[in-house]
């Protein structure tokens, strides 16, 4: 891939630049500008050497304004929001753009183009520009046309942050330090099983939390009452004979109306697992004071219900840790950001699926276009 810091003369070119800002909003605000602020060193590096840039975004499904990302953007640069994504209003306003000027054009998405890989949607948002920059890595492992299509029609680049995850993520699997920890938690088995196999080989422990965790008990035979597992058998008899295997030793359970610290084997079936339980974090504590990489994706706990303690605690334990620490997943984030804990870790990635796609895969759709 060709790296933005490589082109010899930005000045008075049009770049158009794929971020991600598909954050959260309530109100009409922004409420966690973590993805915004990765963004930064990008924009700025292009805006000091003269380029004109036009930053394009998804956010949700469609139907939705970037206006309050716009808002929120000003508060670190002077951005004009271009209600509109493509067409001759469009072309108007790029046409009148100074250097270093940075328009936000609207959401992409409410476009079906976008989604769709179209190629004429592609082509009229590639007239906009001279040159295409992708600093969105977590949507790379998508097929958009913003990601897809735009560096066939126009001179394509990774950003800052694009190369930074494809840097930091690499060093789990090309030659990792030893002791190497990988935590995985969440849900969503058949997304997480590429990655359980690929890193029981790589890892020297691999611990299994969050709703993963279900799928496993429930294979050992043990009752999960109301918790969430998966109705597929991904192998996991197999698994479980592997030595690196770690599983929680307790958890916490919601019985009624109340939470209760429990073993394995004492889950009723009218209740429900939340998160992983004291014993478990001990236990956890020592591997993480002993490793040299720390790899993580996903929550340990179903954190909006009330399991966030274990995820939170064990956070903690990896941030005073001396390991090189990598952190990932949409929930996972959430919570760093929550803990305004961001900067305790080696990397932070932006990406959810994305990160999971790379991990497992060592590529994604969106590295492929650029290369």
């Amino acid at each position: 891939m060709r790296s933005i810091k490589q082109i010899e003369n930005l000045k008075g070119k049009i770049a158009l630049v794929r971020v991600d800002f598909n954050v959260p909003i309530q109100n009409g605000k922004v409420v966690d500008n973590f993805r915004l602020v990765k963004a930064l060193p990008t924009v700025k590096f292009l805006q000091e050497k003269g380029a004109r840039i036009i930053l394009i975004s998804h956010l949700g499904k469609g139907k939705g304004s970037l206006a309050p990302i716009a808002r929120a953007l000003n508060k670190f640069l002077k951005i004009k929001f271009v209600p509109e994504i493509i067409g001759p209003k469009v072309e108007k306003i790029v046409s009148k753009m100074k250097n270093g000027n940075i328009l936000l054009l609207q959401n992409l998405r409410n476009n079906k183009g976008e989604k769709n890989c179209d190629k004429i949607f592609a082509s009229k948002l590639a007239k906009l520009g001279s040159i295409y920059i992708n600093d969105a890595f977590s949507v790379s492992h998508r097929k958009d046309a913003s990601i897809i299509l735009l560096p066939k029609l126009l001179p394509g680049y990774a950003g800052m942050q694009f190369e930074e995850e494809i840097k930091n993520l690499s060093h789990a699997f090309k030659n990792p330090k030893h002791p190497f920890l990988f935590i995985l938690g969440g849900a969503k088995f058949s997304t997480k099983m590429p990655l359980i196999k690929k890193y029981l080989k790589l890892a020297d422990h691999v611990f299994i939390g969050g709703a993963l965790a279900n799928d496993f008990f429930k294979a050992k035979g043990y009752e999960v009452g109301q918790s969430l597992v998966s109705d597929t058998n991904f192998g996991i008899a197999e698994i479980l004979k592997n030595r690196k295997l770690i599983l929680p030793e307790d958890v916490l359970v919601k019985s009624g109306d109340r939470l209760i610290s429990k073993k394995i084997n004492e889950i009723k079936k009218d209740e429900n697992i939340l998160d992983a339980g004291e014993e478990t974090v001990k236990n956890l504590a020592g591997l993480i004071e002993n490793a040299k990489l720390i790899l993580w994706n996903g929550p340990l706990g179903k954190y909006e219900d009330g399991g966030a303690e274990a995820t939170k605690k064990v956070l903690k334990l990896v941030a005073v840790s001396k390991a090189e620490s990598i952190i990932g997943g949409g929930d996972t984030i959430a919570l760093i950001s929550q803990m305004k804990m961001e900067k305790k870790f080696s990397f932070v990635s932006t990406g959810g699926g994305a990160t999971l796609d790379f991990l497992a895969n060592g590529t994604l759709p969106g590295i492929k276009a650029l290369e």
